[in-house]
This record gives C-alpha cells, structure tokens and sequence, in this order.
C-alpha cells in the first residue's frame, strides 16, 4: 500500500501544497509510492496556486480505513458448476487453496468449494454398496481426466449417473453381477482381458474403458457401435485409472451454496465483525452486483496491514482524516501547538518547529536532501508560505520564512513572486463565491480546551465590504454548524490582509466573552485589530478566556 501525505481536514492552501511537496521529495528520496492526499476539495485560491504551478490537486480521500478490496487478493482461481473434481483439485492444487469461490457466466458467486467438499465425493455413502460407487459426470470428461482417447463414442457430453465396475473377477462371476444392474448405467473398467470386454460390449453397457493403453479389436469396435456401447482407452492401469474415473465427478452435489461474501467496498473493520462468526475457509469480496473482484482469507481481514499515513500542516487525530486512528503514522510535519491523540508503536520521524507555514519545514528538507525542487514544486511552497505568513507580513513569521522564501523565489521559474501574491490575496474571495457553510468549512479546524470543544474557521479577505452584507447569515451558519458538530461553539475569523486586522464572528457568546477586551460591534461580532493568526493569536486568546471562565 501506498504511503499518503495528508494535510488536515477542510485544508488550506498550506496544507495541500506542503502535501504535494513533501510527497514529491519522498517520492524522489526514500518512498516512491508516496501519494499526495487531502481530505477535500481545494479552495479557490489554492486552485489558482495549483494551476500556476501545473501541478494536480491531491487525491481526494475522505476516509482511510481500508477496505476489503484493498486488502484483498486479486489472482482468484475459482471453478464451476459442471467442471469435475480432478480439474478444480489442480487448479487448488496449483495455487494452494484449500477453498475457492464458485462462479457462473457472469462472475456472479454462487458458491464455495473446499478440498473437504471435495473428498465428500470420493467417499461417500461408503456403506452403500450401489452409491459408493455411483459417479456422476459425462463420458467426455472422464477421457480428459484419464488423458485418453475415444475408440468409440456415443453422446459423449450427456450427464450420466454411472455405476463403475472393475473386470477384475473372472468372466462368469463378472457377467452374473454385471447383469444385476441397468445396463446404460455401467461403465466397465478392464485390461487387456476379451472375456470380460465381449459380455460387457453384449449387454450394452454405457461405456468400456481399457486400461494400460490397451484397445479394442477391430471385431470388437463394430461390435460395439452395432450395441451403442462407448469405448475409452486409458494409459494408466486399472488402479489408477478407477481413482481417475473417481475424481472426474462433478462438483455441483458438493458446492456449499450456503456461504457468506464481503462486499468490496466494506471497511475491514465491518468485514472483521461478519467473518469472525463464520467457520468459511476463503471469503469471495464482490462488487454491490454480486460480481467476484477478489478472495480473502481469515486472517488477511484479522490482521490487515495498517495504511501508512504522513501528517503535514497538523499533529491531531481530530484534525486527521477519518480512519487516521487506525492507521500506521510514520511521520509528522508540522508548525502548529502538539495536540493529542497520536500513537506510534515505534519512534517516527517528528518535526514541529514555530514557523509560520509547513511549507517552510518542506521546503528545508529539500535543502537538506541536496535536491532542487522543479519550478511548479517550488512555486507551490511558496504558494504555501504566502498564505500562510500573508506574505510575510503575519506575526507567525520568522526569519526561517523569510530566508526560506528568499530561496525559493529564484527557483519558480519565470513566475514573479511579488505580483504573484497580489493576485493570489485577489482571487477567490469565499465571500464572493461560496455559500455560509462552504465559508465556515473552507479552513475549518476544531480545538478542546478545559473539556470545551470548538472550531474556529478563517478566510483572508481584502477588506470587510462583503462580510458586512452577509454577517447575518453567516452568524447563522455557525449556529447549524455548532448544533451539527455538538460544539459549544463555533467561530470565523475574516482577516483583511490590507490592514492586517480581524473581525471575529462567534455563533453565540457566553460570559466568558465578558473579558475579551476588544471592541464589541454587534451581537457575537469583535474587532480584533492587529490579530491575523488563528494559530498564534486566537486560539491562545480564547483557550485564556475558556479558562479564566472554567476557573
């Protein structure tokens, strides 16, 4: 499985490019199957970033949990109604299977054979002398599975129920117990022996087969086709050939058409729950139609390998993609406070360093590495950088940026980085553009403080004409989502990257609001001037406010 760079939850530009750049130098270095991921759609201006840069936007994966298609085999062997035991035998034998999926013509499952099932064949009703030896199959396919050929044949792909007799007694005891049972039910099994080939050929029965490669006289030939009697001739003596005549039976009586599949496209986890109750040695995995696209065994659903997940932009399973809890971390980038919740069952690579964007981290493992970056990958981290320090101009910043930016911009090619982040703070207003919930979830990332659980949501805008024509709904917007997320509450801070200076939005407001001392303009509605920093600024604000209140 391949190892996938994620940024957060509803990522932001710095998020998705340090994604796509971290997983570019592994994949360069030590991870070729490094695959760069996000949990959603790009925002506008990080669009406008990707497509200067030509570089693809992250795969979109919402949940990483495996599923059973993942985990599961695809060289599947499986068998038939209508094949024989000795062809679905090989076919396990070959790719040691002690169970195969049964399909028909359109891969639809329809049952499961195991080796028992198939020795179910060969010795049943061993205490009927009748049965026992009753074999159901067509005369065609016991000459495929003997390897012999035909001296005569009469309907050769008929379905018979045959009852098998060995010429090995001598010829009147032989003709006296031959004459006991229907003659078109008999298949005879003899050597080189014509008193038991002309009785047998007399009576008319099914077919005669000759072992050790032995074959019919001519005499014998017409004789036979003058009494519709078939004649197969095998290369193996008597003993052999009897257990091959055996093992040409069909399979159908024997299919346990009582069995349980996964569905594909079922999470391990919920596959787990269902195979664990069941005694079924392989499990087929179909599509929603019922069709075969993989087996699993026991033990591929028990114990499936973990996926292998690189954290870029954050360093909490609440701000992870779905599933991250169940996956393997093995390795974090990071310029944000620890947050909770990661494990590890071994010592992995971790970088948390107080810089204003995680493309500035990327970007210094590049130097690090020895590798220039290719201009799209460069101008993608700074793409990064300037978002994130609003060009440089945010107190997050720090002289590692600004050097880092200072490196990087001679390496974008012919683009212009000044005028470049002019237009990157022009395009895509979410004010503009998006609905209230796609606002609030443009780059929305949740906190607990003292067992109070919000989000805080920001959009950078070029001044607050377009916030004040919508804070009515936007405010309500906040309320639906913290009802939705069972938060205490919600938060959107709308940063004008002019006059570096904030307006915070709440869904409602509590008595810890009292002490925020900033200026109150409307109901839930602050002026935070001089704070453009969810990170630095006003997460540590409110997780002091949260106390203070909790105290």
């Amino acid at each position: 499985m391949s190892v996938l760079v994620f940024g957060h939850r509803n990522p932001d530009t710095d998020a998705i490019c340090s994604a796509i750049a971290y997983a570019d130098l592994l994949q360069r270095t030590t991870r070729p199957d490094a695959v760069a991921a996000c949990c959603g759609p790009p925002n506008n201006r990080t669009e406008f970033a990707l497509r200067r840069a030509g570089v693809a936007a992250p795969r979109i994966v919402m949940d990483v949990r495996p599923q059973v298609e993942d985990v599961c085999r695809r060289d599947i062997v499986t068998a038939s109604f209508g094949e024989v035991f000795h062809e679905a035998y090989q076919r396990m034998k070959q790719s040691d299977l002690r169970a195969i999926p049964v399909i028909d013509s359109s891969r639809k499952v329809v049952g499961v054979l195991s080796v028992l099932h198939l020795m179910d064949l060969f010795f049943h009703n061993e205490d009927d002398p009748i049965r026992s030896r009753t074999v159901a199959t067509c005369l065609q396919k016991i000459c495929n599975v003997l390897g012999g050929t035909f001296q005569h044949a009469i309907q050769p792909e008929q379905r018979d129920e045959l009852l098998v007799m060995v010429g090995a007694m001598s010829a009147e005891g032989f003709t006296e117990r031959m004459q006991q049972f229907p003659a078109k039910r008999l298949i005879v099994v003899c050597g080189d022996r014509p008193t038991i080939q002309l009785p047998a050929i007399e009576h008319g029965v099914r077919a005669l087969v000759l072992t050790g490669g032995f074959s019919l006289s001519p005499g014998l030939v017409e004789l036979a086709k003058i009494r519709g009697v078939s004649v197969i001739i095998s290369p193996f003596d008597t003993v052999n050939t009897t257990l091959r005549l055996k093992s040409s039976q069909f399979i159908d009586p024997v299919v346990d058409q009582q069995f349980v599949t996964v569905l594909g496209r079922s999470t391990v986890t919920e596959a787990r729950a269902i195979v664990e109750r069941s005694q079924q040695p392989v499990f087929p995995v179909v599509d929603d139609d019922g069709v075969l696209v993989g087996l699993s065994f026991k033990s591929d659903l028990i114990n499936p390998p973990k996926p292998q997940l690189v954290l870029v932009d954050h360093n909490e399973l609440g701000q992870a993609v779905s599933g991250a809890e169940e996956a393997e971390i093995v390795e974090v980038l990071d310029h944000h406070r620890l947050g909770g919740g990661l494990k590890s069952t071994q010592p992995i690579r971790f970088i948390n360093e107080p810089v204003g964007s995680t493309c500035t981290l990327v970007a210094r493992q590049f130097r690090a590495a020895g590798i220039t970056p290719t201009p799209g990958i460069a101008l993608c981290m700074a793409s990064g950088i300037i978002s994130d320090t609003l060009y440089l101009r945010s107190p997050t910043t720090t002289d590692i940026d600004r050097e880092v930016l200072a490196w990087l911009k001679p390496l974008c090619g012919t683009v212009d980085v000044d005028e470049y982040a002019k237009e990157f703070f022009e395009i895509g207003s979410a004010l503009r553009s998006s609905t209230p919930l796609q606002v609030i979830s443009e780059d929305c990332k949740e906190f607990s403080e003292d067992d109070v659980r919000f989000s805080i949501s920001q959009i950078e805008e070029t001044g607050f004409d377009l916030f004040w024509d919508r804070k009515d709904e936007l405010r309500a917007a906040l309320e639906d989502f913290a009802a939705k997320n069972r938060l205490d509450f919600s938060a959107l801070l709308v940063t004008d990257v002019v006059s570096n200076g904030s307006l915070l939005l709440l869904s409602h407001e509590s008595e810890a609001w009292e002490e925020i001392n900033y200026p109150r303009l409307d109901r839930s509605l602050y002026a935070l001037k001089g704070i453009v920093s969810r990170k630095k600024q006003l997460l540590p604000l409110l997780a002091q406010l949260i106390s203070t209140a909790s105290a």
